[in-house]
């Protein structure tokens, strides 16, 4: 993918992020098998919606609503705020933390420095931890006409990869229009 591309699916990404972005994606789509077109517009679409096209590696909220939430393993003071979202798919609580550092790095290092998610080579990868994690690509692939059940609720490819990520549709008209137009604009 190259720059002018990304500018086309993400038009409000800076030129600075553009530049800072684009290369680890690429190397990324290589090494995590995001290497489809409908892979890249699916992962594309997904994360430019969650970073708010690329302005955000980090949330921008304190973390406080995380606090003692014994399912994201934020078991300890302060585990809220250090975990909260990181990365371009915001990456959050200390289970997951420690998950995409053992997949990343083969250590914990992300336990004590949270903030590496902030770089734009982690941020990218922890993404594509996430994407693989949780079988995205194998979503992607499937037909455009296929269709997931979940509690009794139909949801296209498209919606049930958001669902995936998001937990629900949040944003799902922002995450569409960034997909439809990567669909046109990748080769």
């Amino acid at each position: 993918m190259t720059t002018e591309q990304l500018k086309e699916i993400v038009p409000l990404i800076s030129q600075s992020n553009l530049l800072l972005f684009t290369e680890p994606l690429n190397n990324a789509f290589s090494k995590y098998e995001i290497n489809t077109k409908e892979r890249q517009s699916c992962f594309i679409a997904q994360i430019a919606h969650e970073s708010g096209s690329f302005r955000y590696v980090k949330e921008l909220a304190s973390g406080q609503a995380y606090e003692g939430r014994e399912d994201l393993g934020n078991t300890q003071p302060g585990d809220g705020a250090k975990f909260k979202g990181r990365g371009l798919i915001q990456v959050t609580g200390r289970n997951n933390y420690k998950a995409c550092s053992i997949y990343l790095f083969n250590d914990k290092r992300l336990l004590d420095n949270p903030e590496i998610l902030e770089l734009p080579e982690s941020a990218v990868n922890s993404a594509c931890w996430y994407w693989n994690s949780r079988n995205l690509n194998e979503i992607c692939d499937q037909d455009d006409n296929w269709i997931h059940n979940w509690h009794n609720k139909d949801y296209s490819k498209f919606e049930w990869i958001t669902v995936k990520i998001n937990g629900g549709l949040n944003g799902y008209q922002d995450r569409l229009t960034f997909y439809l137009k990567a669909k046109e604009i990748l080769a």
